[in-house]
């Protein structure tokens, strides 16, 4: 199937640091791309990669799982660390998961991190169904762009899969027990008007992790999609700034200029 127009991988090559982005559950890298090119402008190698069963049309997604997504990134930040001084990882929802998992399977090969809204639960009664469920009803009404700003859409899936729900909500599950294996640095950026991942996911991240440089921002003017929302240009800025922190190169005439 063709990827849909705006839903394509993204990479710049740029110079010493890297950072990989990774996208959110039925979502594609335009959520994430004017991030990535936020980034690629400041001279740094990027890399957005789009997970399996994404990007494309749900039918493809419902024979995707979590291992398949997290082999993408997985692989992409491999990529990167072979190229690069540093690596750090940003993620958006479920990309915030991803991020963690990558966190705590590779510990300080990662610079530091930045979550969106990261995702650590499938909420609702619904959530126990679905291993029944799924095997009788396919999908379920999509949550793509849930985003405040008048005019911006993001491009995702109008209907969820159930058997990808369902392997998602085994994914959060996973990645929860591990959230104490992530030591990193760490940015969590979240919405508290969010109608696709409660605050309650982001204060479950915070309470399990085991970082010690935490930084917890509040992004009053946006919904779950924040990156494409009002607070966007905040997100970018402090997340280039957490980067020069942990960086000293970055930011620096000459340092980070690449192709």
């Amino acid at each position: 199937m063709p990827v849909l127009p705006g839903a394509e991988p993204y990479r710049h090559e740029g110079g010493e640091v890297g950072v990989l982005l990774c996208h959110g559950f039925t979502g594609s890298p335009q959520s994430l791309r004017p991030w990535a090119e936020y980034l690629a402008e400041r001279g740094l190698t990027v890399s957005l990669p789009l997970l399996p069963g994404h990007g494309t049309r749900w039918e493809d997604m419902a024979l995707t799982g979590w291992q398949d997504w997290y082999a993408e990134v997985d692989r992409e930040l491999r990529v990167l660390l072979e190229r690069c001084e540093q690596v750090f990882v940003f993620g958006l929802s479920m990309g915030g998961a991803l991020s963690l998992r990558l966190a705590a399977k590779h510990g300080d090969s990662i610079s530091g991190l930045v979550l969106v809204n990261p995702g650590n639960k499938v909420h609702g009664l619904a959530a126990h169904a679905l291993p029944v469920v799924r095997h009788l009803v396919r999908t379920t009404k999509g949550i793509a762009s849930d985003i405040a700003k008048e005019g911006s859409q993001e491009i995702g899936y109008d209907r969820v899969p159930l058997h990808a729900a369902h392997s998602l909500r085994n994914f959060f599950r996973l990645v929860d027990g591990e959230l104490p294996q992530v030591t990193q640095p760490l940015v969590l950026l979240h919405s508290p008007q969010d109608h696709v991942v409660p605050p309650a996911d982001s204060a479950r991240v915070l309470s399990r992790v085991s970082s010690t440089d935490v930084t917890e921002i509040l992004l009053e003017q946006s919904y779950h999609v924040a990156t494409l929302d009002h607070d966007a240009e905040r997100i970018f800025e402090e997340s280039y700034a957490f980067i020069g922190r942990l960086a000293p190169s970055v930011g620096k005439k000459g340092s980070t200029t690449g192709g």
